[in-house]
This record gives structure tokens, sequence and C-alpha cells, in this order.
């Protein structure tokens, strides 16, 4: 406990403060530069918010030392962050997200990356601030609301003035097997192809997504995420620990042109895409590997290794101010002040923590085929 809090104390520290500061600049320009220019807006908060992600592609390259194995064509590779696209992917890891972030530093677009997640997710302190000031698209899980959110958050992106990936997950939650167990009776009795590795996806997103984007999204990313069996299943916790993993991404492109034009093609599409992928990951699971497509060095750029330490200067720098000036101060009012603001930096990233974990996440419903109103909900 004491070697847990020694490494998540400073970590914190840096992660909240310097958070801090890119949401009070998010939130300046949010005032005073977007109602003008939604794009100079979205090109200036690019490059602040990645100031801030940065610091966790830094735990997951430098401090944990995990390898991301991308497994994809060397002309989507070339393509990636060149180009706008749709990122579907399955829900198998706590930091599916991260994941994603890494490989969008990689293709140079970390500042452009979005995501459609839930509602509660915005209210996270800092990360989940950043993400609001980012256009992220949040639901309330019910499609009486999500449905207008979702068009109106399509309709912003397209003057998206760089190139932006929007991940989409659409099995709706994170795998586990409970979830898997409920997803196969659905399948079974629904007379579906019964999955092994995924859960059954929910295609109304998805055909939304398609019908309003298919004219200024070239390309979908269809991203399968693996880890080997020899490999510790990575947490936000074991990265926080510095424990060191591996995880295999398999990448393939669609042009968004050659998708069916109707919703029902559309939706069987993307169910077709995920017997696919649980074919994929059946595969994986014999052979430890993606062998259908090269693996791709991305490397481990340094960027993230300079912005910590940039940041680390800096507010070492404003604690050593800050602490001359409190010095006027009555030795127990400073050490009352300090010690509430360490707990807070605790209690803030025990919150980050049990946020990224699957156990929390919220269960997909079980339903039988004999309700209709309630199956409509899954397609």
């Amino acid at each position: 406990m004491a070697i847990a809090a020694a490494v998540v104390l400073p970590l914190g520290l840096l992660f909240l403060l310097s958070g801090l500061v890119v949401n009070f600049i998010q939130a300046v320009l949010f005032i005073l530069v977007r109602p003008f220019s939604r794009s100079v807006y979205s090109r200036i908060n690019r490059v602040v918010a990645e100031f801030l992600w940065l610091e966790l592609v830094w735990l997951f390259d430098w401090w944990a030392n995990i390898k991301v194995e991308l497994y994809t064509d060397s002309e989507t590779l070339q393509l990636m962050g060149n180009e706008h696209a749709l990122l579907i992917c399955n829900h198998k890891s706590d930091i599916d997200w991260l994941v994603g972030w890494v490989l969008a530093q990689r293709a140079g677009c970390l500042g452009s990356a979005l995501a459609i997640m839930k509602k509660s997710s915005k209210f996270l302190p800092v990360l989940g601030w950043s993400m609001w000031f980012s256009d992220y698209v949040f639901l309330e899980r019910s499609w009486a609301k999500d449905e207008e959110t979702l068009k109106s958050g399509f309709e912003h992106l397209k003057d998206f003035p760089q190139p932006f990936w929007l991940a989409l997950f659409v099995e709706g939650t994170r795998f586990t097997q409970e979830k898997l167990l409920a997803a196969q009776e659905y399948a079974a009795s629904a007379g579906l192809p019964v999955p092994r590795n995924v859960l059954v996806p929910r295609t109304k997103g998805f055909v939304l997504a398609v019908n309003h984007m298919r004219s200024f999204v070239p390309a979908i990313y269809d991203a399968t995420v693996a880890i080997p069996l020899n490999e510790p299943r990575p947490t936000l916790l074991r990265i926080l620990r510095g424990r060191s993993s591996v995880i295999h991404v398999h990448i393939k492109r669609h042009l968004m042109e050659e998708l069916p034009e109707t919703n029902s093609g559309i939706a069987q599409w993307c169910k077709d895409m995920f017997v696919a992928k649980d074919a994929l990951l059946e595969q994986h699971l014999v052979n430890d590997t993606f062998g259908d497509k090269d693996c791709q060095d991305i490397g481990r750029p340094k960027k993230s290794l300079f912005v910590v330490i940039a940041w680390s200067c800096l507010l070492l720098y404003g604690s050593i101010k800050f602490f001359e000036w409190f010095s006027i101060l009555p030795s127990w009012e400073v050490f009352t002040l300090c010690a509430t603001f360490l707990a807070v930096v605790m209690i803030l990233m025990q919150v980050l923590i049990v946020f990224s974990q699957s156990e929390h996440s919220t269960p997909p419903p079980v339903v039988s085929p004999e309700d209709p109103l309630k199956a409509n909900l899954l397609q």
C-alpha cells in the first residue's frame, strides 16, 4: 500500500496540476475563441489537449513500457493520421481508449482523436473535462435522447479542420465473461451467430454514423485488440505501478463508399464485421498473433517524455514559489492545506482507476426475442 501511494501520489500530483492548467486554458479558449470560430478553436485546442494526453501516453510508453504491436498493411499505415476515419473496435481491455490514443499519437492526430462515450465520463475531473472541451460525444444510453446528440455531433465534424478519428464501441459496453454469457444466450435465442470473443453489436449508432458521415469520412478502421496468452492483462492500475505488457492491434481499412446504402444493409454489414472479428480473435487464441497482416514498427516517440519533463520542471518551480509565499502562514495551516490537497489527489486518482475498470461499466440488457421492443434496442 505504501509503495502504491509513493507511486500514485507524485504521478497524481503531476497529472492533476498540469491538467487543471490545461482545463483552464481550454475554458478560456472555449469562451473567447469558439463562439467566433470553431475551426480556430479546434486547431488551438488540439495542441493544448495534447499537452495533457501525452502524459498518459508517457505512462503507457515510458513508465510501464507497454508495447503495441500493430498488424496492418503498409497502405493503411501511411493513410492513418492523414484522413478522417470512423474507428470501430472491440472493447476488450480497460485501457482500449488509451491504446487508441497511443496509435493516434504515432499517426500524428492525438489532439483530434475523438470518441463516443457514456455521459458520466465528462464529469471525470481533468480528463473528462478535457474530453468535453475537445468535442467528444457523450451519450445517456437512451436512444430517444442520444439520437439527436449523435446527429449534432456528426454535423459538427463536417468542418473539422484536421484529420480526426472518431471511436465508436458498438458493443455498447466492455467485454467481461458475465456479459459474454448474456450475449451468447441472446444470440442463441435470436438465431444469430453465437460469439465467443466479442459481444453482439448494437448497430443503431453505427447506422446513424455511416449515414451522416459517409460524405466526408472516407474510411472505417476496423480495429481488433487482443492480449497475447503469455502477457498480463493491462489495466490502469498496473500501468501506474510500472508493469509492462504487450498488446496486439489488428486494423483493416474499409472504404466508406463500399458500404450498403440501406439502414438494414449497414446494420448487417456491422454484424458481419463482428462475426469476422470474432473469428479473427479465435485464430489469435490459437496462433497468439495476427498472421494475416504484417507487424508494423510504430516506434516509441520521445515527445511524451519531453512533455512530462517540461511539466515536472514547471510545476516544481511553481511549488517552490508556492511554499515561499505560504511561509508567512502558521505551520499548522500550511500542513493542513497540503494534507488536504494530497488527500484530494489520492481520491481523484482512485476515482480514475475505478472508473477505468471493466467491472464498473454498465452491463448490457438481457433480452429475449419474444420481446420485440427490447430486442430492437440491440439493433
